[in-house]
């Protein structure tokens, strides 16, 4: 168990056949305002995190004014990683850190992290063992686990709506339509 330092390499954070290595058209992602309400941040840190390539979308990128960026589920995941730690105290510098080095493991690998900290440093840990030798050296103050976190976004995305990659991009997956989006649509199919 050894604090987390500073990788040398970037590198996919989920790199996992399930999701896919790269975009294509049969990839699902989330835009920016679903993604702000799924991890529960607002639109200002994402766009600042993805400004600052803390998280950037993996699926599709903002190109200039009215593109929209596209997030997969592993980007979901690693804003909600990145959420709670902020929640917890941890600097941004320390998080940026972190999530540098969880990008070395693969999907499998992270639903078995959690992560630790004292507030300065985050640890990894990945047995009961570490957890204790953590806690009695008296490190830790609290621990995300990174798998219960994926679990958590796995239940909450069926409310939103996806988009294919795809240059066409359509929505295959319809969030409940407030009041406004209702009438909306009402009027123009009466328009028509």
């Amino acid at each position: 168990m050894q604090p987390l330092g500073p990788a040398g390499e970037q590198g996919s954070l989920f790199p996992d056949e399930l999701f896919g290595e790269g975009p294509n058209d049969d990839v699902l992602g989330y835009r920016g305002p679903a993604a702000c309400q799924i991890v529960g941040i607002t639109y200002r840190q994402l766009d600042y995190w993805a400004r600052t390539k803390l998280v950037v979308p993996s699926i599709r990128t903002a190109t200039g004014s009215g593109s929209q960026r596209l997030y997969s589920f592993k980007d979901l995941a690693v804003l909600k990683v990145v959420k709670n730690l902020l929640d917890t105290g941890v600097s941004l510098n320390n998080i940026r850190t972190a999530v540098e080095q969880l990008r070395r493991h693969g999907v499998r690998d992270l639903a078995r992290i959690t992560l630790f900290s004292d507030g300065v440093t985050v640890y990894e840990c990945t047995s009961p063992e570490e957890v204790v030798d953590l806690l009695q050296g008296g490190q830790g103050v609290f621990g995300i686990a990174v798998g219960g976190a994926m679990r958590e976004l796995s239940g909450s995305i069926a409310h939103f709506p996806a988009e294919r990659a795809g240059a066409g991009a359509a929505v295959v997956d319809h969030a409940p339509e407030d009041e406004l989006a209702s009438r909306r649509a009402r009027g123009a199919r009466s328009v028509s």
